[in-house]
């Protein structure tokens, strides 16, 4: 009984601490259902990173956890720390290129070694 406990404290204790996204480089594109039409449409063609799409509109934490405040916004994490933020413009297009993006994720990258 007292194994079952611990590990049930620990599964509680890694959900509160909020590693919302896998380890490692993960750029997440927080956007809304309302704004489907300006996804990031070359967010999957990113590489050295995992990629993953939230909808802000389904669930209102997000935004307020992550401090979103325009859709899209693309935050790129390594192991769950964020690193780096793009933000949409006044129209709520992303005005970052994938280029752009991606020498963020390749800085990144190359700092750790």
């Amino acid at each position: 009984m007292k194994k079952f406990i611990l590990i049930m404290l620990l599964s509680l204790s890694s959900v509160c601490i909020g590693q919302d996204f896998p380890e490692g480089m993960v750029v997440v594109e927080f956007n809304a259902s309302f704004n489907k039409t300006n996804d990031v449409a070359w967010l999957g063609k990113l590489t050295d990173c995992e990629t993953q799409r939230v909808d802000i509109a389904a669930d209102s934490r997000w935004s307020s956890q992550y401090k979103i405040v325009v859709v899209p916004t693309l935050v790129v994490f390594n192991n769950n720390e964020e690193v780096k933020r793009f933000q949409a413009n006044i129209m709520m297009t992303m005005e970052a290129t994938r280029k752009e993006v991606q020498d963020a994720i390749d800085e990144i990258v190359m700092e750790a070694f």
